[in-house]
């Protein structure tokens, strides 16, 4: 299958490729500068399609993400992990964190200033931050999210999102639902809403969305939701820098 275009369009920004993930900054950024920035961390969905050679961070829809969050002045950044069945959570998982850490090291980058955003699959390794979030998380942000484990999937209950989001405390968290989404995944998302904490839950509704809308649907409605998702995320990254 052909990698279908952004449903927004990608501004020229500076892409630098690292072992596992890809960072974008403002084309602005000076060498070296003093301000470290906040960063937004993208993390695909899964599991890799079977036989399919896979590089997400190629993609133009995440090249589109991470480049939108770089002009809107944060650092953006496309990890990587290799889930290839439901099977490999844990080990994706620990990539994740893994490349987190890296990410907050990183020059330029304020390592106190940091959202996630978690995608599809990728809703299932959300939990560990839901559970356990670390203070320099800024926020937490879910697209067309796969948040409950099914008993035929095999996958422990760790990573059943629904069951880590009544311990996510004041974290705030931005849910984007698509309405003609898999009915599995539907049931999840709502069990996801009846669980969380209702005054740190934001939510964007895509009616007429479907998984992957921020690809597949080149609509108006598209455009309005991936925009305001980005919004929502800078805003409480750079509310939080203003706090300081």
């Amino acid at each position: 299958m052909e990698p279908q275009p952004f449903v927004l369009a990608t501004p020229d920004v500076l892409r630098e490729r690292r072992e596992s993930f890809d960072v974008y900054r403002a084309p602005d950024t000076a060498p070296g500068e003093d301000t470290p920035r906040p960063a937004v961390v993208f993390v695909h969905g899964g599991p890799r399609p079977a036989g399919v050679e896979w590089r997400p961070r190629d993609q133009p829809v995440f090249v589109g993400y991470g480049s939108i969050a770089a002009a809107a002045g944060v650092v953006g950044v496309v990890l990587e992990h290799h889930m290839s069945s439901l099977a490999e959570c844990a080990a994706a998982a620990d990539e994740i964190a893994i490349g987190v850490d890296q990410v907050r090291q990183l020059p330029g980058v304020d390592p106190n200033r940091v959202a996630l955003w978690f995608f599809s699959g990728s809703g299932l390794l959300a939990a560990d931050w839901l559970k356990h979030p670390p203070a320099w998380l800024t926020c937490l942000a879910l697209t067309y999210p796969v948040l409950q484990t099914l008993p035929e999937w095999g996958v422990e209950p760790r990573f059943d999102s629904t069951l880590a989001v009544s311990d996510s405390g004041a974290l705030p968290i931005l849910l984007t639902r698509v309405g003609r989404d898999r009915p599995e995944f539907v049931s999840g998302v709502n069990a996801f809403v009846e669980a969380a904490h209702a005054t740190n839950l934001d939510i964007i509704d895509v009616p007429d969305g479907q998984h992957g809308f921020d690809m597949l649907d080149h609509t108006g409605e598209s455009r309005d939701a991936v925009s305001r998702a980005m919004a929502w995320v800078v805003a409480r990254l750079m509310a939080d820098t203003a706090a300081d």
